[in-house]
């Protein structure tokens, strides 16, 4: 009697044990999260919606996680920051309007590109300080003036090589609406950026304009850390996937059209 009692005890024990961590594995496996890093003042690619950040790069990032079966959890952070944290480990990967430069290969590892980016000029709508010396933007329209970039971007590497113009300073910012206050008040000459966010400032800046003509182009990608082959491989399958069926262009009418 004795040790049947005991052996049914022991069984019960082993049947909790058992029960507890199959229990532990399932609330581990709904709590599994992929992290995004991002810079949300770059409309339409990362902006914020009421207390939500969303945009072109958020589409995708979610499309990403679905297709690992992750819960998708995204840090905004400067772009700098955001770039940092994902070399450390802090988060997965990085969507926000990346680019690829050589520099930047050697401390992380990229996705196939998604988006090509149109780097443009805007101005003082009333009193332009830089207008085109030729039929076409060029580097040297820039030489003598007092240039703004987001920090970090393509836009702040592109014109802080003196191979591509020789500007009198360079102004960073970690966001744009703070670039077009001071655009707005004579404080820079004209802020470097991609087309799609210089229109969007431009619309909620009506002393602001977009000169004609693009200064130079560039490709997006989405940045992981370096060697991490099992990640990159999963979000290049995605990335390929969207771009196959359209849903880029999707994503970016339906930010650039909500704004």
């Amino acid at each position: 009697m004795k040790i049947k009692k005991v052996a049914g005890i022991l069984l019960a024990g082993t049947m909790m044990i058992s029960m507890a961590a199959c229990g532990g594995k399932e609330e581990g496996a709904k709590s599994e999260k992929l992290i995004v890093g991002t810079e949300a003042g770059f409309a339409p690619y990362e902006y914020m919606k009421g207390n939500e950040v969303v945009g072109i790069d958020m589409d995708i990032a979610k499309a990403i996680a679905d297709e690992m079966g992750k819960e998708l959890e995204i840090k905004n952070m400067d772009f700098d920051g955001a770039l940092a944290a994902v070399q450390s480990g802090k988060v997965d990967f990085v969507a926000a309007g990346v680019s690829i430069s050589p520099e930047r290969e050697e401390a992380m590892d990229f996705s196939n590109e998604y988006v090509n980016s149109t780097e443009v000029i805007v101005v003082n709508k009333e009193n332009p300080a830089v207008t085109p010396a030729g039929e076409e933007l060029a580097g040297s329209d820039l030489d003598g003036k007092v240039v703004a970039v987001q920090q970090g971007n393509i836009a702040d590497i592109w014109v802080s090589n003196k191979d591509n113009c020789n500007p009198k300073e360079v102004k960073r910012y970690t966001k744009f609406a703070q670039a077009a206050e001071d655009l707005k008040n004579g404080k820079i000459d004209c802020i470097v950026m991609d087309q799609y966010p210089a229109e969007e400032l431009v619309a909620a800046n009506d002393t602001l304009t977009t000169l004609d003509g693009t200064l130079f182009e560039d490709k997006y990608a989405i940045a992981v850390k370096k060697g991490n082959k099992e990640l990159l491989d999963e979000i290049n399958k995605v990335i390929d996937k969207l771009v196959e069926e359209g849903k880029i262009e999707e994503f970016t009418a339906n930010h650039v059209q909500s704004e």
